[in-house]
């Protein structure tokens, strides 16, 4: 199994000068430890139905990481395309992936926050068309010289974006997930996220999916994945997920421990029973058998994302977590 990791890019209070040189000692150390992939998390605003925090702007954030690293490969964990215009997108993109020597991931998604799309000037209602159209328009520029484009919210006509950059991997995240009151999305996997997924080159499962979910979506995306001309090994099955590992070997006092971390970072708009239901708790054993459980359902490429920016955390992963997740051998589910 590959292994990535989130960046802590927790929008910090202005007075913590120190943040710069905390997350960058974060992205050092993590590719010291030799993970495979950086990740950051993409939020204009605080969505505070899910986090208790605001972020950094993603690319801004990958651009520094890339400057600090070598061979890790640096991703998007998902960009929300409906915010996004194609053509100040595909230069960024190529932007990071020149100067990152080819390392870009981009995963990509619609997002869910009316907030956010009200601020951008767009709705939820045409987020999924939106999503679509950017993400043609910007697979057209990184690909093509003296591009044409006419949409329904995008036109412009012989645009050629340089330098030119290596191809970059589109990873296009959605699915099902938990079903409950508190979920900010609906429990499906839509048939046009599904045709998205399918003419991908990964599918970025949502953290919110629990195993049984993720084989089911599976499932599900095979006519989808036949009808685009592809085959099933030609998506890289990726999945994010939150953890706070601890040495702690009593499972309610392991989870005594991660609730605080999580009460720092997770909206309190969502039960505990609900959170241990999409994430890992408990002690290391009990972590590993949920990280086991998903790479037995096909999760090829895991991302963990920390509820702290303590260097301790990341060096816990890298000697207790890292060795364990690199030694698992995904199961592609034959469907």
């Amino acid at each position: 199994m590959k292994v990535g990791i989130y960046l802590p890019s927790f929008a910090y209070d202005p007075s913590a000068t120190d943040h710069a040189k905390r997350l960058r000692r974060w992205i050092t150390t993590a590719e010291e430890f030799g993970f495979d992939s950086l990740w950051v998390t993409d939020h204009l605003l605080r969505a505070s139905a899910m986090y208790a925090t605001s972020w950094l702007e993603p690319l801004a954030t990958l651009a520094y990481a890339a400057a600090v690293t070598q061979q890790v490969r640096l991703g998007t964990g998902v960009l929300l395309l409906p915010y996004r215009q194609p053509v100040l997108l595909a230069k960024e993109l190529a932007t990071i992936q020149h100067l990152s020597a080819g390392r870009l991931i981009l995963g990509v998604g619609t997002g869910w926050s009316p907030a956010e799309m009200r601020a951008m000037g767009t709705t939820v209602a045409v987020r999924g068309k939106r999503t679509d159209e950017v993400l043609e328009a910007t697979r057209a520029l990184l690909s093509g010289q003296s591009v044409d484009f006419h949409g329904s919210f995008f036109q412009f006509d012989g645009v050629t974006i340089d330098p030119r950059a290596e191809a970059i991997p589109i990873w296009v995240g959605g699915g099902s997930q938990v079903a409950h009151s508190a979920s900010v999305e609906r429990p499906v996997l839509a048939a046009a996220v599904a045709r998205r997924i399918a003419n991908s080159d990964g599918w970025f499962i949502r953290p919110t999916a629990a195993p049984e979910q993720i084989l089911a979506d599976w499932d599900t995306l095979q006519p989808y994945i036949a009808a685009a001309g592809r085959r099933p090994e030609d998506l890289t099955i990726a999945h994010g997920q939150w953890l706070h590992l601890t040495t702690e070997a009593d499972p309610q006092r392991a989870r005594e421990i991660q609730y605080r971390y999580v009460r720092s970072v997770a909206s309190d708009q969502r039960p505990p029973s609900l959170l241990e239901e999409y994430y890992l708790f408990g002690t290391l054993d009990e972590v590993l058998e949920g990280c086991a459980r998903r790479a037995a359902a096909g999760v090829e490429h895991l991302i963990i994302h920390p509820y702290t920016d303590e260097l301790e955390q990341l060096d816990l992963w890298g000697r207790e977590l890292l060795p364990s997740l690199r030694a698992m051998q995904p199961t592609r589910p034959l469907r």
